[in-house]
């Protein structure tokens, strides 16, 4: 028996072709931050239990949606990452499986609009998507939340199709909200901001991603991606700066 789950946030536009590809779960969860586009009535037109909580924090977004599961086996994938039928064979399969583990990593293929990247970082893009609840929980800051286990962890062999950069404008967004994050993180740690933040450390995330992660090699793609993410960091530090001066 198995207990898929996920958290969202205006996500409409994948929310069909999310829940339809999760047909072999016994249960689908969805724990909704408030959308305003429809996110919460398409999931429940379509069959899966959409419980609202306000967001604070991604451990405690994702260990609310494990409380809410009826099955020890969870799978846990983003909406704009989509399960292959070859990926769903081998969820069952180690499921099923008398040799378990308490959970599986699955490799992410990054997309951006129809290309493959191939590099850039996202070469070795590992997250674990399969695992047990009774065994496994959320823990990290609020952007990134890892799981902590007391078992062991395995690796699946097929990997699911990752599309987080099908719309510039939604993609700069998700990664606005998480320097606005990553910023929240700094402002609690008394982190200041000078201009090393401001100006070596994007330049370092640019030549990080773009030359010594390959970036290059994905083309034009590959150059676009270093110079957002880059941006992304140099958007973190503004708000830091900007919160110090009472600005939200």
């Amino acid at each position: 028996m198995i207990s898929a789950l996920a958290i969202t946030f205006n996500e409409v536009q994948n929310v069909e072709a999310y829940l339809e590809r999760l047909s072999f779960a016994d249960e689908i969860i969805i724990v909704d931050s408030f959308s305003s586009d429809g996110t919460k009535e398409l999931a429940e037109k379509m069959g899966a239990r959409v419980v609202q909580r306000k967001f604070d924090h991604f451990s405690n977004q994702r260990n609310f949606a494990l409380s809410l599961a009826k099955h020890d086996w969870v799978v846990f994938f983003d909406l704009d990452e989509r399960i292959n039928n070859d990926l769903v064979l081998e969820i069952k399969e180690k499921v099923n499986s008398q040799a378990q583990l308490d959970g599986y990593y699955v490799k992410r293929q990054y997309f951006f609009f129809n290309q493959r990247i191939k590099y850039s970082g996202f070469q070795t893009d590992w997250s674990v998507r399969l695992f047990k609840k009774s065994t496994c929980t959320y823990d990290g800051n609020f952007v990134h939340e890892e799981i902590k286990t007391t078992g062991q962890f395995g690796r699946l062999e097929n990997a699911a199709n990752h599309y987080s950069f099908s719309d510039f404008d939604r993609y700069n967004q998700k990664l606005t909200q998480y320097s606005k994050l990553q910023a929240e993180v700094l402002f609690d740690k008394g982190v200041r901001p000078n201009l090393f933040h401001f100006l070596v450390r994007p330049s370092y995330r640019f030549f990080t991603q773009y030359f010594w992660r390959l970036g290059l090699l994905d083309g034009k793609a590959g150059f676009i991606l270093a110079y957002v993410h880059s941006f992304a960091v140099f958007k973190r530090y503004a708000f830091l700066w900007l919160k110090y001066r009472g600005i939200e």
